[in-house]
C-alpha cells in the first residue's frame, strides 16, 4: 500500500479524529496545534448570524475551560463519516460531547507536508440533560 490509497488515508484521518478527541476531552492545547492548521477557523451560527473564530480564539476558549476529563465526565465521541474527495482533502463528521453540551462537528481536512490538519470546524450544539 502506497501513502496515497484509500486504507493509508482512512488509517491517518482516523488517528487525527482520535488526537482531534483526546484534545478536546483533555483540554488538551499541544494535540490540538496538531490537529489544527495554522489558518484554522471555527464557524457556528444561530440561524442569525454566523460566528467566525480563528484557532487562537477557540483555543483561548480551550485554555479557559474545565475539561471533560478534569471534571470525570464520560466520553461521547465517534467518528460518523469521512468522505475522501481527494489525496489532499476530506471532510469528516464527527459527534463529541462535554456535557450537558453535545456537538456535531463538520471537519475540513486537509494533507500538507506536515500531515492531516484541520483547516476548518463547523459545528452544531445541543444540550440537554441525560
Amino acid at each position: 500500500m502506497n501513502a496515497t490509497s484509500p486504507g493509508v488515508i482512512i488509517a491517518e484521518i482516523t488517528k487525527l479524529l482520535e488526537d482531534y478527541f483526546d484534545g478536546l476531552y483533555e483540554g488538551d492545547l499541544d494535540k490540538f496545534a496538531r490537529v489544527f492548521h495554522p489558518n484554522a477557523h471555527l464557524y457556528s451560527t444561530d440561524g442569525d448570524k454566523v460566528t467566525d473564530w480563528p484557532r487562537e480564539t477557540y483555543f483561548e476558549l480551550i485554555q479557559e475551560r474545565t475539561s471533560a476529563a478534569a471534571m470525570g465526565l464520560p466520553r461521547h465521541d465517534r467518528i460518523v463519516s469521512i468522505q475522501q474527495s481527494g489525496p489532499n482533502t476530506a471532510l469528516a463528521t464527527v459527534n463529541c460531547a462535554i456535557p450537558p453540551r453535545y456537538f456535531t462537528d463538520y471537519l475540513t481536512l486537509v494533507r500538507s507536508s506536515v500531515g492531516w490538519q484541520i483547516i476548518s470546524k463547523t459545528y452544531h450544539t445541543v444540550t440537554r440533560s441525560d
